[in-house]
């Protein structure tokens, strides 16, 4: 066997390793079955959010346990038909079972990352919170491709993306914008991208055409399901309606129908803009449970989550990620040190290694200054 064949195979292995890990394959059989026996039960739909609630973790199960099985399966039949191949010196099996082992590296990898997407509430869906920082019309730019590079990353998923609420900037672009994403693992693929974001480029603004630096800040904060209780007193909540209105110039419509919820205790403020005034106030509330969730997570987690660390004020010394368009293209991510050269890739919504690496370093238990080896 090739020595880059050798290489791929022990790729899939290390991937399968952790896969079995996350599992705990051995026991995954005998917890699958307690689950069958309890779906048994006559009186399982006495509670239906009980039921529903047991049927999801029994199918998330079934679903990791024939993913490691497939990818071992796959993994082991390949090997055999390559092995065959040299008996037989047969190029043409040699051949396609290599080019099987490649594309079940690709697969294996791409499980491994789903795997560290195990959170308390990694699965749900996620609101994505977009805000210019120091930088003026640059910045407000700048927002607007963060803003297009996570809607075609969503899409690229699959995701459900819905516009909660924007404001336009004076001149170009934005100064914010919250999205709502739906989809699988949501939120815990881009809980690692709140902080903020630093972009080194030729300014379009600019006459004399210098290079200029600009900073957005992100936040992301899950969408909290009926699982989870959070409380809101009503006495810490004001609750504005304003006029609000799209793009379309001076004569397009408007109505006092946006909403913004502003929580006293913790200083949080939350808007929504849909044409709806009863929409807007579902759409806020939902969003100011999910900011306050987020923020109990933080203190659970408060030995590996390092969001207080990376997100200050969008300006010097607070970014997560540099994207450098001019003189050289880099994207690089300070608590990972990854980093890649196609600038073009990651705009357009190619974030998966990005995210992936700082799952991984999440999962290790790493700081950001461990990461960074100081």
């Amino acid at each position: 066997m090739r020595a880059e064949v050798q290489n791929t195979v022990a790729e899939i292995e290390k991937s399968l390793e952790l896969l079995a890990q996350r599992l705990d394959v051995e026991t995954a059989q005998f917890r699958l079955e307690e689950f069958n026996a309890r779906v048994e039960d006559p009186n399982l739909w006495d509670d239906a959010e009980a039921a529903q609630k047991l049927m999801r973790e029994r199918q998330n199960l079934v679903d990791a346990i024939g993913t490691y099985e497939g990818i071992k399966t796959d993994l082991n039949d390949n090997v055999e038909m390559i092995e065959l191949g040299e008996m037989e010196e047969d190029q043409e099996v040699i051949t396609d079972a290599e080019n099987a082992l490649k594309s079940l590296a690709i697969t294996a990898a791409q499980k491994e990352l789903e795997a560290l997407l195990d959170g308390e509430a990694d699965g749900n869906d996620t609101f994505l919170e977009i805000n210019s920082g120091a930088g003026g019309t640059e910045s407000c730019d700048w927002a607007s491709m963060l803003a297009r590079m996570y809607v075609r990353w969503a899409e690229k998923k699959g995701y459900k993306v819905e516009l909660q609420s924007e404001s336009a900037g004076e001149e170009a672009g934005i100064k914010s914008a919250t999205y709502k994403i739906s989809g699988l693992n949501a939120y815990g693929w881009m809980k690692s991208e709140s902080g903020v974001h630093r972009l080194v480029r030729i300014s379009p603004f600019d006459s004399a055409a210098k290079r200029h630096t600009s900073f957005t800040s992100v936040g992301v904060y899950p969408v909290v399901d009926d699982n989870i209780e959070i409380e809101v007193n009503p006495s810490d909540i004001r609750i504005d309606t304003y006029r609000s209105s799209g793009a379309g110039g001076q004569h397009v419509n408007t109505t006092d129908s946006a909403v913004r919820i502003t929580h006293a205790p913790t200083g949080i403020v939350v808007t929504s803009s849909e044409k709806s005034q009863h929409q807007n106030r579902d759409i806020a509330m939902k969003a100011l449970k999910s900011r306050l969730y987020q923020m109990e997570l933080d203190r659970r987690n408060a030995a590996v989550n390092e969001m207080h660390e990376n997100k200050g004020d969008a300006g010097w010394g607070n970014q997560i990620r540099s994207y450098v368009l001019q003189p050289y293209q880099m994207v690089k991510d300070l608590r990972t040190n990854y980093e890649t050269s196609d600038t073009k890739g990651v705009l357009d919504g190619d974030l998966d290694g990005l995210m992936g690496a700082t799952l991984a370093l999440a999962v290790a238990g790493k700081s950001r200054a461990e990461a960074q080896g100081n």
